[in-house]
């Protein structure tokens, strides 16, 4: 189990949308070349296309894994009243294949937060037959664990998050 150290509990992700997991497959996350490093910080413009996905350490042909990717912190993170905001749903992703063979029944949507620092989190679930899932008629107030639980998806086998805030937001020197 994560300890107080691993970054996704220091980032509030374990808690606030997954409970404690062991990672059994890798996940890369890489946008435009960059990859996704727990708690790395990528402008709007930096996100605005999907990412490469890469879940590795299970070549089983009878494996499929769900991909959430969920904003925690909309609209702003002292108020997150749309809390978890989904910004992309993929399923039946075939462990011996990429993203690009499972099923998006929620197109990615780019972050564009206008208000405060967003943590933007990436959770892999792992099934052993390919699923009928409907996809949520709403974005803001999707819960990743009642989503687990109706679909019997269980814990997480991966997951990552990166922060993103406005483009102006960033510190820093302007030039």
């Amino acid at each position: 189990m994560p300890s107080g150290r691993d970054s996704l509990v220091v980032g509030q992700v374990i808690g606030d949308v997954l409970d404690p997991f062991i990672r059994s497959v890798t996940l890369r996350v890489i946008y435009d070349g960059r990859e996704v490093i727990n708690a790395s910080e990528f402008r709007p413009s930096q996100v605005a296309n999907p990412p490469m996905i890469e879940i590795q350490g299970n070549n089983d042909p009878m494996t499929f894994y769900t991909l959430v990717m969920v904003n925690p912190d909309a609209p702003s993170p002292g108020n997150p009243i749309e809390r978890e905001y989904l910004h992309w749903l993929v399923i039946n992703i075939p462990a011996t294949g990429g993203i690009s063979l499972g099923q998006e029944i929620v197109a990615y949507e780019n972050p564009t937060p206008s208000l405060g620092i967003h943590r933007l989190v990436f959770a892999v679930f792992r099934h052993s037959e390919r699923q009928t899932i409907n996809a949520p008629g709403w974005r803001p107030n999707f819960f990743t664990r009642e989503f687990v639980e109706v679909y019997n998806l269980g814990l997480p086998v991966a997951a990552t998050y990166f922060t993103c805030q406005r483009e102006g937001g960033y510190r820093g020197r302007r030039r």
